[in-house]
């Protein structure tokens, strides 16, 4: 199986230099699962520098930036974005999308309020929670897999459908009598630590992401399917199962997003969670993982996590306009299409240029003979 991965892969890294007449470079997948990891240990690499710079500028603008309290914050408002972008990652990777993850928080909150003001015990609204957020990933997974639609359309469908169902459930009612032991988890931090629990559960969830994406079949044939998910049929794999699959585990983790935002705000209403979708697509493309599929990595995710997060939080302890933070979202989102293919852009532009020198002069057009009058 593994051979069958790196021979399909390397084909499908092989198609555009072949098509633009060029000779093809190394194949991505001729060193196995850690040749992929070169560029995107560039990307890493630059990501490093950018969370030192803004660990630099923050202290500037505020001595309050680089404190114990600050960084506490700074990971209590990020965690379940940070949660919900890992299987997001995945998804884009295999050459996917899921913008609904905001409504399945949402209605993950709305339906965690409506079973406690109904007196279930928790431990029973989290299992319902957690197969509601299955069920919800489910029908995205099968609508894009068995019935052939663009998971861009579909998840845009799911997100406003989700919404309207946390809507139907909670309408205008707000719930925020929730026990004081799990109230009290969503805004402290773990034991003997300065880390919230949401980014405890955050970095153990991530390097399970990363073993089973860099090391395992599994994750090698998310590679491939983003890279040509024709080829990844043809080679064996079950394209249809993975992709379905990890809609499944992005609806799972939304839903426990959903758990641990409506704990940490002690409020449950149906909007819960708007706009976020946004924000985890702006950390998962800032991390380097390629828009187009079949690129990316677990450790650029995490240290996405940490610019946005330390951008977000030093424009709060400054006088910038906190309406206005969604141009630092939208900014991060072109940067993190534009810059990783821009030397792509560069590259098919000088090969249109070089084939049309070498294009052959045309022929002259033939001169139908004149009629003498």
């Amino acid at each position: 199986m593994d051979s069958d991965l790196n021979a399909m892969a390397g084909n499908a890294a092989m198609t555009p230099e072949h098509i633009a007449g060029e000779e093809p470079g190394p194949s991505p997948g001729a060193s196995g699962g850690w040749g992929r990891l070169r560029p995107a240990m560039r990307w890493e690499s630059g990501l490093v520098v950018v969370v030192i710079v803004i660990a630099i500028m923050g202290s500037a603008l505020s001595p309050e930036f680089l404190t114990a309290n600050n960084f506490f914050n700074l990971g209590l408002n990020t965690g379940e974005i940070a949660i919900m972008a890992l299987p997001m990652a995945l998804i884009i990777i295999c050459g996917e999308i899921d913008l609904s993850v905001e409504s399945t928080l949402g209605m993950s909150s709305a339906l965690l309020g409506v079973l406690w003001a109904d007196h279930w015990p928790m431990l029973a609204i989290f299992a319902v929670v957690a197969v509601v957020g299955v069920l919800a990933g489910a029908v995205n997974g099968l609508l894009v897999t068995r019935v052939g639609l663009p998971s861009l359309a579909v998840t845009i469908g799911t997100l406003a459908l989700y919404r309207g169902i946390a809507l139907i459930l909670l309408g205008p009612r707000t719930v925020a009598n929730f026990p004081a032991f799990y109230t009290n988890a969503g805004t402290t931090a773990i034991p003997h630590t300065d880390l919230p629990w949401s980014i405890g559960i955050f970095i153990v969830l991530a390097v399970i992401f990363a073993i089973v994406l860099h090391t395992t079949p599994f994750g090698r044939s998310i590679y491939a399917m983003g890279d040509n998910a024709e080829a990844a049929t043809f080679a064996g794999l079950r394209v249809k199962r993975v992709k379905t699959s990890l809609f499944v585990i992005s609806g799972l983790a939304s839903a426990l997003a959903g758990v641990l935002y409506t704990f940490r705000l002690n409020t449950a209403v149906q909007d819960n969670g708007t706009g976020l979708s946004l924000d985890v697509v702006a950390i998962v493309l800032l991390a380097g993982v390629s828009i187009f599929g079949g690129k990316g990595s677990i450790g650029g995710v995490f240290l996405a996590v940490l610019a946005f997060a330390g951008l977000q939080n030093a424009l709060l302890l400054t006088n910038f306009n906190q309406e206005a933070t969604g141009l630092v979202t939208g900014g991060l989102l072109l940067i993190s299409v534009f810059v990783p293919n821009a030397a792509m852009f560069v590259r098919y532009l000088r090969q249109a240029a070089r084939r049309a020198t070498r294009r052959p002069p045309s022929e002259p057009a033939l001169s139908l003979p004149r009629k003498d009058t």
